[in-house]
C-alpha cells in the first residue's frame, strides 16, 4: 500500500493511543459500559432479527428509489413553509450557509449534535468568518473545548475521564477545580443556557428525514436540540440525502431501534418532529426554517450497486464498539467524522479514495460488525469491496501487486512452498512484513520442517 500523509498520520495516532495505558483503559471501560447498556436496551425485542430485517428493508427501499423519495420529501417540506437548499459537496454547502449568515448579520450560532456539520468542517469555516459557534450537546461541547474531533458517532466524549473534563472547564471557562460529575453537568447546563438564549441562529442535524410528511425527526436525551430550535429566529438543518425514511409510521420502528443500539435505552427521552417554521398563534419556534441537503460523495456510493447498502446506516455507531481495531485505537485515531467499519467504507467516497483507502484495511474482517448492525449491512463484505475497488482503480503500488501475485503463486503450489528452507522463509517474513506489521510485534517463524516433510519422513 502506498504510504500517503493520511495513512502516516493514522499510524502515528494509533501508536500514540496503543502506547498510552490510560487511554486504553478509558476506551475499554467506555465500550464495555456501552455493550452492557445496548444489551439491556435490546431486551425490549422478542424477535430482534425480524425488527432488523424490517428496518433494513425500509432503508434499502428508500436508497434504491432515492430520487423519488427526495422529490416527495422536498414537496412536502416546502408546503409546510420550509426552504430547501441542495448542495453537491461540502464547499457548496458552506458557501450557502455563509450567505445566510451574511444576509441576516449573524454573530452567534448555537448548534446541537450534527455529524454532517462535522463531516463538512462547518465549525472551523464559521470561526474563520468571525462567527461564535457554541455546541449545545454536552459531549460535543467538551470535545470543542478540547479542540479535538468527535471520536464516536454515538458517544463522542468516551475517551475523556471525569478529571480531564473538570480540568478543561477550569482552564477554559474558569470553573471551580475538581468538579464532580454532577457539578460538571450543572456548570455546563448553566453556561450553555446563557449562550442559547442570546443566539441569533441555531444549526441542528437530524436523525431521519420523513418523506411522506416532509418532517425532520430528531431524537435526543438532553433536550438541547429542542431548546436550540425553540429560541433563535432562524433554524438551519443540515442533513445528508441518505437520511430518508418512507413514512412517519416508520418512526415507531426506527426511534426505539436507534436508541437501543446507540445508548441502550428503549427510547430516548426527547423525540421531536419538525414540520415547518413557527405558525401563527405558536409561542416558540423559528420564524424561518432552512434545510441544507448535502450529497458530498453519497452519489458516488449510490452508483456502486454493492456499496450502496452502506447508505442505509442509521448512525448508531454499534459497529465501531464491536470492532477489534476500534477497541484498540479509539475513534480519534481515524481522523475522520465517521469511524469504525461504516466510516471506513463511506469516508473514501466522501473525500479522496486514494488518500483514505487505508481505512478499508483497518479491519480484521471478523464479521462482528455484521452481526450487530441494526439494518443488516454486510459491513465486512463492503470493506472487501472497497479493497477491490482500490486495486481496480490503480490505487495500490505495483510493488504491492507483485508481492500478492508471488505469494498467491507460492501458496498455491506445495512444491514452491517447500522449496526454500525455514531460514530463507524467516528472512522473507522479516523483510516483507516487519515494517507493515510494526516494530513492536513479534513476527511468526516457520518450523525447521513443514508438516508435509515430517509426514513423508514418517511414511
Amino acid at each position: 500500500m502506498e504510504i500517503n500523509i493520511e495513512y502516516k498520520d493514522f499510524t502515528e495516532r494509533a501508536l500514540q493511543v496503543i502506547s498510552n495505558p490510560e487511554k486504553q483503559e478509558q476506551i475499554v471501560l467506555a465500550i464495555n459500559q456501552h455493550e452492557k447498556r445496548m444489551k439491556d436496551g435490546l431486551n425490549q425485542y422478542d424477535k430482534l432479527s425480524v425488527v432488523r430485517q424490517r428496518a433494513g428493508y425500509l432503508k434499502n427501499k428508500v436508497i434504491n428509489e432515492l430520487d423519488r423519495y427526495l422529490i416527495e420529501f422536498e414537496d412536502n417540506f416546502l408546503s409546510n413553509g420550509g426552504k430547501v437548499i441542495w448542495a453537491r459537496d461540502a464547499n457548496e454547502a458552506k458557501i450557502e450557509i455563509k450567505k445566510i449568515i451574511k444576509k441576516n448579520q449573524i454573530t452567534r450560532i448555537v448548534k446541537s449534535k450534527s455529524m454532517v456539520t462535522e463531516e463538512i468542517s462547518l465549525n472551523q469555516t464559521l470561526k474563520n468568518a468571525g462567527v461564535e459557534v457554541i455546541e449545545s450537546d454536552t459531549a460535543d461541547f467538551i470535545a470543542q473545548l478540547a479542540g479535538e474531533r468527535l471520536n464516536h458517532m454515538g458517544t463522542p466524549n468516551q475517551v475523556y475521564s471525569n478529571e480531564e473534563v473538570a480540568e478543561l472547564l477550569h482552564t477554559k471557562l474558569g470553573a471551580t477545580e475538581h468538579l464532580t460529575s454532577l457539578e460538571i453537568t450543572g456548570f455546563t447546563k448553566e453556561y450553555l443556557s446563557e449562550k442559547i438564549a442570546s443566539a441569533e441562529m441555531s444549526i441542528t442535524g437530524c436523525n431521519f428525514l420523513v418523506s411522506d410528511i416532509g418532517g425532520i425527526a430528531i431524537t435526543e436525551n438532553e433536550s438541547n436540540a429542542l431548546t436550540t430550535m425553540s429560541l433563535p429566529k432562524i433554524q438551519l438543518i443540515v442533513a445528508g440525502i441518505d437520511m430518508l425514511i418512507p413514512s412517519m409510521e416508520n418512526l415507531d420502528l426506527f426511534w426505539p431501534l436507534l436508541a437501543s443500539y446507540q445508548v441502550g435505552q428503549p427510547v430516548t427521552a426527547y423525540n421531536s418532529i419538525i414540520t415547518g417554521p413557527k405558525k401563527e398563534g405558536e409561542r416558540v419556534g423559528p420564524e424561518e426554517l432552512i434545510l441544507i441537503l448535502i450529497d458530498n460523495g453519497r452519489s458516488n456510493v449510490l452508483e456502486l450497486e454493492k456499496q450502496r447498502q452502506s447508505l442505509t446506516c442509521i448512525g448508531c455507531g454499534a459497529c465501531a464498539n464491536v470492532c477489534p481495531v476500534y477497541k484498540l485505537v479509539g475513534g480519534a485515531t481515524y481522523g475522520t467524522t465517521y469511524q469504525g467499519p461504516i466510516g471506513a467504507i463511506i469516508t473514501p467516497f466522501m473525500k479522496d479514495f486514494d488518500s483514505f483507502k487505508h481505512l478499508s484495511y483497518a479491519s480484521t474482517l471478523c464479521g462482528k460488525c455484521d452481526a450487530v448492525c441494526p439494518v443488516n449491512i454486510p459491513l465486512h463484505n463492503l470493506l472487501l469491496n472497497n479493497r477491490n475497488y482500490a486495486v481496480k482503480k490503480g490505487f495500490v503500488t505495483s510493488g504491492e501487486s507483485r508481492r500478492i501475485r508471488w505469494m498467491t503463486k507460492a501458496m498455491s503450489s506445495r512444491k514452491l512452498l517447500d522449496m526454500p528452507g525455514s531460514t530463507l522463509k524467516n528472512m522473507f517474513i522479516r523483510f516483507s512484513m516487519k515494517k507493515s506489521w510494526g516494530n513492536q510485534r513479534h513476527l511468526p517463524t516457520t518450523a525447521p520442517k513443514s508438516f508435509n516433510q515430517l509426514l513423508k519422513e514418517k511414511s
